[in-house]
């Protein structure tokens, strides 16, 4: 009995002996352990580089394609809207100058004014008119400053042009008190009419100026990001091509071919647009600046010749006020003129500087005559219509001023269209190339996970 039990008991001991060994094992492991398996196995790596490589491709697919169509709204907007919008206040400070002007020419001549000089003025305030419209479509929308001198201009050149015309039925009768109404007309031009139309202009050519300044430099960060996003596709394909023993990955390779295409247009574009608002600062914006500014001096300087004669100054006060604009002119047409700074505007520049010597000389000698006492020789010369007299080398001043401004601005929106063309292209195509990378990460993985099922 005793021998039945005793290898019956053995077998039994040896059975849970056998047993307890795995069983034990298995609960020593733990899930943990199956978890940081799973998480070293090559299956869980090619996953974990899959969703970095998708990650950082989107990351620089995004950045590229906000800078790409951010810069070209920017262009856009430059060309639909603030560039225009300067030039309307620059216009808009010219006719009133013009319609200034005009109003003191016709007092100077005595009685009724000549047609051509009510026509000018006429003309010259219906421009003023206009480019009042202009400016206002250019406003952008919350702009208080630009809303607010808009406005305050609108509001006051009816006052003016009512001033104005008071002091011409005034004139036209004889009556002394027509003096008296163009001098408040011509204080409300020269104290809140011009100044409020030159910082209507400051402002927007300095949108101009900070719009383009902003577009001026290539993309780099966008570039960058990309530059490192080939660099990791390409470390990856080499990675996979060594696990998975096969030189070539098609899905990884059509990556790193849709993103590298996308480096090298980002690249091109972004210089090529940078390099071309770079000319169209260096070529428009800034020799736009100084003929636009010169017109401004050469209207004030007339402005101030002209009522001169209407009050018969004799603090001088008009007449300094004459040559410090004349002397800012010449030292502002003065390197263009010479052709160091640009070509384009040589012409335009060497022809103002020539009309304003010849103002210079009439200027003289009108000043000579008022000097003497001869007021009737001095508003000829002043007024008269004369090719050597003031208001001929004024008219070709202006002229030669405003091609120069034609040309210059000419060649900013020249520039800034190719920069904004450019770049019209590759907005889209950023996301199609971005998707096609994408979709080449999954085409590349893909494959090789299945292998380890």
């Amino acid at each position: 009995m005793d021998v039945r039990v005793t290898p019956t008991l053995g077998a039994v001991g040896s059975r849970l002996q056998r047993n307890d060994v795995p069983a034990a094992a298995t609960a020593h492991a733990g899930p943990s352990d199956e978890v940081r398996d799973l998480l070293r196995s090559t299956p869980a790596k090619l996953v974990t580089l899959g969703v970095l490589l998708a990650v950082l491709l989107l990351v620089s697919g995004v950045a590229a394609g906000q800078t790409v169509t951010g810069r070209k709204a920017t262009h856009d907007r430059l060309l639909a809207t603030t560039e225009p919008l300067a030039d309307a206040a620059q216009n808009l400070y010219s006719a009133l100058s013009v319609a200034d002007a005009a109003a003191a020419t016709g007092f100077i001549s005595g009685g009724i004014e000549p047609k051509e000089v009510r026509d000018r003025y006429a003309q010259a305030v219906g421009e003023a008119s206009a480019q009042l419209v202009a400016a206002a479509g250019g406003i952008p929308t919350g702009d208080r400053a630009g809303t607010r001198l808009l406005s305050g201009i609108a509001e006051r050149l009816t006052v003016y042009t009512g001033l104005v015309e008071t002091a011409r039925a005034n004139n036209r009768v004889g009556n002394p008190v027509g003096a008296a109404y163009l001098g408040e007309a011509s204080n409300l031009m020269q104290s809140a009419l011009l100044p409020m139309a030159q910082e209507l202009y400051t402002q927007s050519v300095s949108a101009v100026s900070s719009t383009q300044r902003a577009s001026v430099q290539p993309p780099w960060t966008s570039i960058g990001l990309l530059l490192v996003t080939v660099v990791a596709l390409t470390a990856v394909h080499v990675i996979i091509s060594r696990i998975s023993r096969r030189t070539l990955n098609p899905g990884l390779l059509l990556s790193i071919a849709a993103t590298g295409i996308l480096l090298c247009w980002l690249l091109v574009a972004g210089l090529i647009s940078s390099s071309a608002t770079e000319r169209a600062i260096v070529h428009g914006a800034e020799p736009l600046g100084v003929f636009t500014d010169s017109r401004i001096l050469a209207q004030q300087a007339r402005t101030a010749e002209t009522l001169q004669l209407v009050r018969r100054d004799a603090t001088g006060e008009y007449d300094a006020t004459f040559d410090q604009s004349m002397s800012r002119l010449g030292e502002l047409l003065a390197g263009y003129a010479s052709g160091e700074e640009v070509e384009i505007v040589t012409d335009p520049a060497v022809r103002a500087a020539e009309a304003r010597t010849a103002w210079l000389a009439s200027h003289n000698r009108m000043q000579a005559a008022l000097d003497r006492g001869d007021f009737p020789a001095a508003a000829i010369l002043a007024t008269g219509p004369g090719p050597d007299e003031a208001v001929a080398q004024f008219a070709t001043l202006d002229r030669a001023l405003e091609r120069g401004i034609d040309l210059a601005r000419a060649e900013l929106r020249g520039n800034e269209d190719r920069a904004a063309q450019t770049l019209s292209a590759l907005a889209p195509a950023t996301t199609a190339l971005t998707g096609l990378a994408l979709l080449g990460i999954v085409v590349g993985l893909w494959p090789r996970l299945r292998e380890y099922r």
